[in-house]
């Protein structure tokens, strides 16, 4: 039998009650309130998604049935927002159907609570959903530091303002294009994000210098791989940053760093982070030479396929990219850094 202790909050969550009848919203607080959580109530779906935007509760529990927006969609809308997808969904519904609770699972539901609901069922479940939850906000957390640091990299180089995210977004949509999973995505996204924050311990003599770099100066430089891939190694518990922050210089003809991989032996994320670097590479202007076109530079593209880059990931970026009669890449890569 679960102790008295063992139903209360760890910690003082807040929790969004959504439910059209006032009764239900009455006993959930009854409950939920003495075990130490704050609770907040929306009578309709639509007040529920709004009320989850702007004051981001820990933990929903919604009815599924509701009026002008049932608790289905409104999972589904949490679930699919960057801002709230990893926010518990609790179900509570006198419903028994199936297809009903296959629907809400598919929306991302965590959890199912019948009516009438068992107290200290819903108190176990309550606490076991927010102590995940309050873990992965440790583990995004601490992903966010890395982020801030790969950044310090960019702040201290204007030229290159703004490249990891254009080298983490099309990284993505080659990655999708390709097909491969969304974990591996979520690796890919990581590993363009922070691919380059190995340059935090490159000097800024050599860093920022003007000009070319000479031998010494280049070893420098080639050492932000492994230095970056000992800053994420403690992001383990998040898919890929590592093989992407390592490989991103091999070539995959084995001539590239640090390792001299080659061909299908280069991580995939890597692979695919490596072709949205160099196009970016190619694309911003140094105080050293000019920014090329964007055309040249899906020329310098082709001519790198099986040498210096993986032939099928330079074919689906030139697919994605080189074809659209808008160019929004160049146009975004021109505005300059």
């Amino acid at each position: 039998m679960p102790t008295s202790e063992s139903l209360r909050a760890t910690w003082p969550a807040r929790i969004l009650i959504a439910d059209d009848e006032p009764v239900a919203r009455k006993l959930l607080r009854k409950v939920l309130e003495p075990a130490g959580y704050e609770v907040l109530e929306s009578t309709s779906g639509k007040e529920a998604l709004a009320c989850a935007r702007s004051d981001r509760p820990d933990l929903l529990i919604l009815d599924i049935t509701m009026p002008d927006m049932d608790g289905v969609e409104v999972c589904r809308a949490i679930k699919s927002d960057p801002d709230t997808h990893l926010t518990p969904v609790i179900h509570i519904t006198g419903q028994t159907d199936r297809a009903q609770r296959l629907e809400a699972l598919a929306a991302g539901s965590d959890e199912f609570v019948g009516k009438p609901f068992d107290i200290e069922e819903l108190l176990i479940r309550v606490r076991s959903l927010l102590r995940t939850k309050h873990l992965t906000d440790h583990l995004v957390s601490s992903e966010a530091v890395v982020v801030a640091l790969a950044r310090t990299v960019e702040a201290r180089d204007h030229y290159t303002e703004k490249h990891l995210r254009r080298v983490a977004d099309r990284s993505v949509e080659i990655a999708r294009k390709m097909g491969i999973s969304q974990r591996d995505v979520e690796g890919v996204r990581l590993g363009g994000l922070l691919h380059d924050v190995g340059k935090i311990a490159v000097p800024d003599g050599v860093l920022l210098k003007p000009g070319p770099l000479n031998e010494a100066e280049f070893a420098q430089i080639r050492m932000h791989p492994e230095t970056g891939a000992e800053i994420v190694r403690p992001l383990s518990a998040f898919d890929g940053p590592e093989p992407a922050v390592l490989h991103h210089h091999e070539h995959f003809d084995g001539s590239g760093y640090p390792a001299g991989l080659r061909g299908e032996a280069i991580p995939l994320a890597a692979r695919i982070v490596a072709v949205a670097d160099g196009f970016d590479a190619m694309t911003t202007g140094r105080p050293y030479r000019k920014a090329l076109a964007p055309v040249i530079a899906f020329e310098r593209l082709e001519q790198g396929r099986g040498t210096q880059w993986d032939p099928a990931v330079v074919g689906i970026f030139l697919d994605a990219y080189a074809g659209r009669d808008d160019e929004p890449v160049a146009a975004e890569v021109t505005e300059g850094p």
